[in-house]
């Protein structure tokens, strides 16, 4: 069985709020619950995000894009580099979730207990 994680995290590397999706699906499908109802200045991700849906999306809530270009775009966007290298905040967060066995193993066998045990490791993260 294997999970997809989405997460979304403040410019603090701190969960503000994830996605549970199946492992076959691409990650552009869950963006959308991800960010429903939250205002935000930029969002900073990695080529698998890298979708017309969801650069539009952005450009109408007036969030800057800063999206690392798939090399099949034709007409690559700017990119602010130096807002990108924080995309590391992210890639810190997954680290320290992953310390949590439950969470790198996935040994829950329900979606429910699973996210359970994510908010859970987050909680402890953020009080560390």
């Amino acid at each position: 069985m294997t999970t997809k994680v989405l997460a979304l995290t403040d410019a603090l590397g701190n969960l503000v709020r994830f996605v549970l999706l199946p492992g076959h699906r691409f990650d552009t499908v869950g963006v959308a619950p991800l960010i429903k109802g939250l205002e935000f200045g930029a969002l900073i991700a990695d080529k698998a995000f890298d979708s017309n849906a969801i650069i539009a999306d952005l450009n109408t809530r007036g969030a800057k894009v800063v999206i690392s270009q798939h090399p099949r775009r034709s007409m690559p966007l700017a990119i602010d580099a130096e807002m990108y290298k924080w995309r590391h905040l992210i890639e810190n967060f997954f680290c320290k979730l992953k310390e949590f066995k439950r969470v790198a193993m996935r040994s829950d066998k329900t979606d429910e207990s699973f996210a359970a045990i994510i908010n859970l490791a987050a909680a402890v993260i953020n009080s560390r």
